[in-house]
């Protein structure tokens, strides 16, 4: 396995979250083993084709479920599928509901977030150069709208938009923080999608969530307590919904992205050029190299 070069051919990155961590039906799979400048991924990049479609997948947890939501090397994960030419990811993950409408089966195509974290890096720009990405969108509106389009024909429930709160975890919530979240107005709640989201957008890739309902979260006194048990099982009776779905969007996807996530980064440095030192410029190269020469 080698390090692959930057702006290789994988347009479309894949994350799986629990209960997801294979792709089916990848043409000419091979493992891809990328070191960055933050350590290594979760585990080794899959690249191959899908329907036709060129794709790096990435199993989130790393295969066997070995690392939490706390300690995912989220920068390293970006990084490196930065550097294999990556400028759509699509995530796919496990969440509870907060709605009485949103059922465990259910799947949401999310478009808010609430940080509920506080022990995770979520920024690339440290060591010398500071940089401020917008984030009113987190979501690629045109991505999570293909990719809703997709999921909504396979079979299962689908909701466009709603607010996901992300918790750090490893726990679950206690009752008053469920009940706490819902007075906000959340419709999910989940530990993964920050800062995913956020370094995907400093990466510049266009970036949505394919969220699978598992369960009530604890809020919902009439439904079974969530636990792992709860929330694997039901997850994967939605992963085959879920690859399905990515089947049917890889397709629709045209080379174009008609969003502004291509351009995140063009105002984003504040930075003096001339002040960011080199080690910096170089560490960043593949994130910020075409507008810092």
């Amino acid at each position: 396995m080698t390090r692959a070069p930057y702006n290789d051919a994988a347009r479309v990155g894949i994350v799986g979250g629990s209960g997801l961590y294979a792709m089916e039906g990848l043409i000419g799979a091979e493992p891809v083993d990328v070191d960055t400048p933050f350590g290594k991924p979760s585990d080794s990049i899959i690249v191959g084709e899908l329907c036709g479609v060129p794709v790096a997948f990435l199993p989130r947890h790393g295969r066997g479920h070995r690392i939490s939501p706390t300690e995912l090397p989220v920068r390293a994960n970006i990084y490196a599928l930065k550097t294999l030419g990556v400028e759509r990811l699509i995530s796919v993950s496990a969440v509870g509901s907060l709605k009485e409408e949103l059922r465990p089966l259910d799947m949401v195509v999310p478009d808010q977030l609430i940080d509920r974290t506080y022990r995770r890096v979520s920024t690339f720009f440290e060591d010398g150069i500071v940089g401020h990405i917008a984030f009113a969108q987190p979501f690629c509106p045109h991505l999570s709208g293909l990719l809703y389009e997709a999921a909504k024909t396979s079979g299962v429930t689908t909701q466009m938009g709603g607010t996901c709160i992300v918790m750090e975890g490893p726990a679950f919530s206690t009752v008053a923080e469920s009940n706490l979240y819902r007075s906000w107005g959340a419709d999910l709640i989940g530990m993964t999608a920050l800062p995913e989201a956020k370094l995907a957008r400093e990466a510049e890739m266009c970036y949505a969530t394919l969220a699978c309902v598992t369960d009530y979260d604890v809020w919902h006194s009439s439904e079974e307590q969530v636990t792992v048990e709860l929330v694997v099982a039901n997850l994967l009776k939605n992963v085959a919904a879920s690859q399905e779905a990515l089947r049917r969007l890889l397709p629709s996807m045209s080379s174009e992205r008609p969003c502004d996530c291509s351009s995140a980064l063009r105002d984003a440095v504040i930075t003096a050029r001339d002040a960011i030192p080199t080690e910096a410029k170089e560490t960043l190269q593949p994130i910020i190299g075409k507008y810092i020469s």
